[in-house]
């Protein structure tokens, strides 16, 4: 398990996916503007998006769970994890009862932390949409920074949306470690 201040980082257990089903997966809007893909109905109990999966190497789901009660937050994950490059991406999604709370960005100091001290990754990468605040503020709070747009990538609930892209290295999580611990 990995800890932040307020949050802990968990292996996913059957437990969560109804929930995660029900507030993450069935939020149309919401799946619409974090997932990249069209959304389709999916019956509950059908293997679905949200069930734990073995661990691969390629990447790493987790359960963002509140420390000091264990009520399930939301997901996060490193994903697309590249050892020869030592890259990867990083995405999470908040139930929306607990988003506008800081959260989100403890959740990506932990995957900073467990991207960089735990895997050895030289690279993390986080892509989303230009007009999502919530993440981009904890994409940068983290000290990640701006490297890109891509214009209108994204097609959104009837439109096209830009994306835009922003990076982290190790050194410069190095530096920002020295001057404030990591979560453990």
């Amino acid at each position: 398990m990995l800890h932040g201040p307020r949050i802990d980082l968990r292996a996913r257990s059957q437990d969560d996916v109804e929930i995660l089903h029900t507030e993450l997966y069935d939020d149309v809007p919401g799946h619409a503007r974090s997932s990249g893909t069209a959304w389709r109905p999916h019956p509950h109990g059908l293997a679905p998006p949200y069930t734990p999966r073995e661990p691969t190497e390629h990447g790493a789901d987790f359960t963002v769970v509140r420390r000091d009660d264990g009520e399930l937050l939301g997901i996060a994950l490193l994903w697309g994890i590249d050892a020869h490059n030592r890259s990867a991406h990083l995405g999470l999604s908040l139930r929306p009862g607990h988003r506008g709370r800081g959260y989100g960005t403890e959740v990506v100091g932990v995957l900073c932390h467990y991207g960089f001290s735990v895997l050895g990754l030289h690279r993390l990468q986080l892509e989303t949409l230009a007009d999502n605040a919530a993440m981009i503020g904890a994409a940068t709070a983290c000290g990640f920074t701006l490297e890109g747009t891509l214009r209108e990538r994204s097609w959104v609930s009837g439109q096209f949306m830009d994306d835009v892209v922003y990076g982290f290295l190790a050194a410069e999580w190095a530096v920002r470690a020295k001057a404030t611990p990591p979560p453990t």
